[in-house]
């Protein structure tokens, strides 16, 4: 077991070295830059000035150098952008914001999905069953930039229920409508995932022995069947999660949220090198994170991987 996690660690190492470095180069590829936008409309002397002091000047290799020992020193450096302010310092701001939306889109994705797959499952082949995957397929064919706007209207502004947008961290009601949007489409994978490997132990022998030895059918839903039926949907979980956070750019631009992803957007726009990095870093740590505790739940749930 140890070495197991040795071997990831080392993994995950390997994949943050190669996403830093595929998205440092591809930063530099973009056209334009930080400091040559024609409406800035800097003089070439003083713009030669800035980037003489934030080292836009040097060779790029010296620059990587640079920027790697920064990120692995846990400090991206200044924004090109937002007037010099520290990295950190705008991931300390906005990204609570994104978590807490994410945790409650995925709290909103597990109490519909996984029910819904298990329903489905437990009665395969019936009008109950091709109703809760055609409410999956809608959910997945139907884009959340679709969803949000639906939904402010109707529950914002119409039926004045619910904020429709803005963000206030000391009321849940402004979270509902953007952790709906960003929840129903993991919820409709969830379902999925969830009918696809409960028919799979469902189908096993020994639940036919404990239906031919008059164990009940909630017993043996509960205590036969879940645990191992839901398996796949544990896994799609800790990835979804970390995709959610990292996914939530539409959804805070639909509701006018300050999360992350609106800095990252005005990031690319402009070639802000050092703020790509330090969320795209994040986002990378996040992911290969929520992997790693998803094998490990897994391998709770399901003994026989522990030999594998």
């Amino acid at each position: 077991m140890f070495s197991t996690v040795v071997q990831r660690f080392l993994q995950g190492i390997f994949v943050l070295f190669v996403l830093f470095t595929v998205t440092f180069f591809l930063i530099k590829a973009l056209p334009g830059g930080p400091f040559k936008s024609a409406e800035k409309a800097i003089p070439q002397h003083i713009r030669e000035k800035i980037e003489a002091y934030y080292g836009l000047d040097q060779p790029v290799r010296v620059q990587y150098l640079r920027q790697v020992k920064n990120i692995v020193q846990g400090d991206p450096g200044l924004s090109l952008r937002l007037e010099g302010r520290e990295v950190t310092e705008i991931i300390s701001q906005a990204f609570p914001v994104s978590v807490r939306l994410g945790l409650a889109a995925m709290v909103i994705a597990i109490c519909i999905g996984i029910p819904l797959g298990v329903i489905a499952a437990w009665k395969k082949n019936t009008l109950m069953d091709y109703s809760a995957m055609a409410v999956a397929m809608i959910g997945i064919c139907i884009p959340a930039f679709v969803i949000g706007p639906l939904l402010a209207d109707q529950f914002g502004r119409r039926m004045n229920l619910l904020p429709a947008m803005g963000w206030d961290p000391t009321s849940p009601t402004s979270w509902v409508l953007p952790a709906v949007t960003l929840g129903l489409a993991t919820a409709a994978y969830l379902s999925r995932l969830t009918r696809a490997g409960m028919l799979e132990i469902l189908s096993q022998d020994y639940i036919r022995t404990a239906k031919a030895k008059g164990v009940g059918s909630f017993r043996m839903l509960v205590r036969h069947s879940l645990r191992g039926g839901i398996i796949p949907a544990v896994a799609f979980i800790g990835p979804a999660f970390a995709s959610i956070i990292s996914g939530s750019v539409v959804i805070e631009s639909i509701f006018a949220m300050p999360g992350l992803g609106l800095h990252f957007i005005k990031a690319i726009e402009v070639g802000d090198a050092p703020v790509i990095l330090g969320i795209v870093m994040l986002y990378g740590t996040l992911i290969i994170t929520a992997n790693f505790l998803t094998d490990l739940l897994g391998l709770w749930l399901n003994p026989r991987l522990r030999g594998s």
